[in-house]
């Protein structure tokens, strides 16, 4: 597989980032929305995030938008300032192949160097498995599962809650290298 770039997003990357997005609103669970954002709420939340100075990132490939991550604010009290949330998701037909990995190396990167200090994942659903693994394989820890809080496809659905110092790592250090490329990366 060809490496991808791992870029800053750019506006007119919001048609691909729709995309995606919007196949996970209507047909899985990792978000908890129902209906997918059009491209210009998606620039919105993208415009508040970046006016923030947190990084929103996409993979390419070959010229396409293939993937996408970005840090928000976790909470928005002055106190948790030093904390973010990721969230990462890559086009349903180029999973497996390492861009999740490489869209969340890139941002813990770049939040480590903003001087945050915590990185907090809330992944929908208890069953999304390559998610978690993915997370798990990037240094964070199962810190709790909040059961049955969200409704979705017909079923209750789970958010896994998982931490992830920024600060305790050397840079090249991100991933276990012992750990599988596998997951939505």
């Amino acid at each position: 597989m060809t490496k991808p770039l791992i870029r800053t997003a750019q506006v007119k990357d919001f048609v691909s980032i729709q995309s995606i997005y919007a196949i996970e609103v209507r047909e899985h669970t990792a978000t908890f929305e129902i209906t997918p954002p059009d491209i210009e709420e998606m620039t919105i939340r993208w415009r508040h995030i970046t006016d923030m100075g947190l990084p929103y990132l996409v993979a390419e490939l070959d010229g396409d938008v293939v993937g996408y991550a970005y840090a928000s604010s976790y909470r928005s009290r002055p106190a948790y300032s030093h904390t973010v949330e990721d969230s990462v998701y890559v086009a349903r037909d180029k999973h497996r192949q390492g861009l999740g990995r490489s869209l969340l190396t890139e941002l813990i990167h770049r939040c480590r160097d903003l001087g945050k200090r915590q990185m907090i994942a809330i992944i929908g659903d208890s069953r999304h498995n390559a998610s978690i693994r993915l997370h798990e394989n990037a240094g964070f820890r199962h810190v709790g599962t909040l059961e049955q809080v969200g409704w979705k496809l017909d079923r209750w659905i789970d958010s896994v809650i998982m931490q992830r110092s920024l600060v305790s790592e050397p840079d090249d250090e991100v991933f276990n290298r012992d750990a599988p490329a596998d997951g939505i990366g």
